[in-house]
């Protein structure tokens, strides 16, 4: 099926604004040695605008934790879209985030007429969609779903970081950090890694497999 081909689809430059509703998607989690990546997607209400939307990565923790409530409570809708590391670890991670970006806008309450996504890829959708680099700073709705795959993986890593404290999950994420390639030397790699990433693979896997939180 058509939905299944999430790498084959055509960028579609909106020189004119399309009537209806625009939705921004970005993704969170493309980087790290773990967990899975995240997709949001956001259809904001112009009539309850939100101050001091920007890429996730500039805001603090606790300025995004704030947004993060505020879009939940004033955007027409929004949606999260999640691959998983055995996703990751078959398909590649871009084909990953862009299966996570697609399952975000067809989660969606309402159907956007066009999509915006952050990057220069685009996930195949049934509506008009353009990619956007560095849209994340320059597109409101897509600063908006920044933050919230942002603070939705980062909620799932102190999820993971309870389970195993070894590994430190709470403070760097994931990412490949000096702390978190030791503690993968010491460890070896959870269930939670991805193998297909080559610092993972070398470390192999010695930690309890444990179930999805």
């Amino acid at each position: 099926m058509r939905s299944k081909n999430f790498l084959r689809a055509e960028q579609q430059v909106l020189g004119w604004a399309a009537p209806g509703l625009m939705a921004g998607v970005d993704e969170a989690g493309r980087g790290p040695l773990a967990g899975p990546v995240v997709a949001a997607a956001v259809i904001l209400d112009e009539r309850q605008p939100i101050e001091g939307l920007a890429d996730s990565k500039t805001l603090t923790a606790p300025r995004r934790e704030r947004l993060y409530d505020e879009i939940r409570a004033k955007a027409l809708c929004c949606a999260i879209g999640e691959a998983s590391v055995e996703e990751i670890d078959r398909l590649n991670i871009l084909k990953a985030t862009l299966l996570a970006m697609q399952r975000a806008v067809q989660g969606l309450r309402l159907k956007p007429v066009r999509v915006l996504v952050d990057g220069n890829q685009l996930p195949v959708l049934d509506m008009l969609a353009e990619a956007v680099v560095k849209g994340d700073a320059l597109v409101p709705a897509i600063s908006a779903a920044s933050i919230l795959a942002k603070v939705h993986r980062d909620r799932w890593c102190g999820q993971i970081h309870a389970q195993f404290p070894q590994y430190g999950f709470d403070a760097h994420k994931g990412y490949g950090t000096a702390a978190h390639l030791e503690a993968l030397r010491l460890h070896g790699a959870c269930a939670w890694h991805r193998q297909s990433f080559a610092p993972v693979r070398a470390a192999g896997v010695r930690a309890v497999t444990v179930e999805a939180p």
